[in-house]
């Protein structure tokens, strides 16, 4: 089954193998489900052509995939021209909602960058 150009896997039930596309999560391909009357333990081999239409109109209804990133990366560029703090965080890549970065953050600030201690050797001197 493709949806949007996204392959669904085949095996995994329904309300999990609809998150493949972009823009849908959990919550929202489980309330696509229950609006086509469809059950999330069904697997997309198992659907009938009726329901995979059913499903692929709900979802191509929403803003998903390309049109969703390029949405999102319109704001945050938003963000960087009118020089808000936000947007100078993501120019930076740093966390943009309050968490501490003197310990943590590193997922945004990627790994360490070991300076070394500033000590120098006796030879050195």
């Amino acid at each position: 089954m493709r949806i949007a150009g996204i392959t669904i896997p085949q095996g995994k039930h329904l309300s999990i193998a609809l998150t493949a596309v972009y823009g849908v999560g959990r919550s929202q391909a489980e309330k696509i489900l229950l609006d086509c009357q469809v059950a999330p333990t069904l697997t997309a081999e198992k659907l009938t052509p009726d329901q995979e239409q059913m499903i692929r109109e709900k979802i191509e209804a929403m803003r998903i995939e390309g049109d969703l990133r390029r949405h999102v990366s319109r704001n945050i560029k938003r963000l960087k021209d009118i020089g808000s703090l936000r947007g100078d965080r993501h120019a930076r890549g740093l966390p943009t909602r309050g968490q501490r970065t003197r310990t943590n953050g590193r997922t945004r600030k990627g790994p360490r960058k070991t300076m070394g201690s500033g000590r120098v050797k006796a030879d050195k001197k």
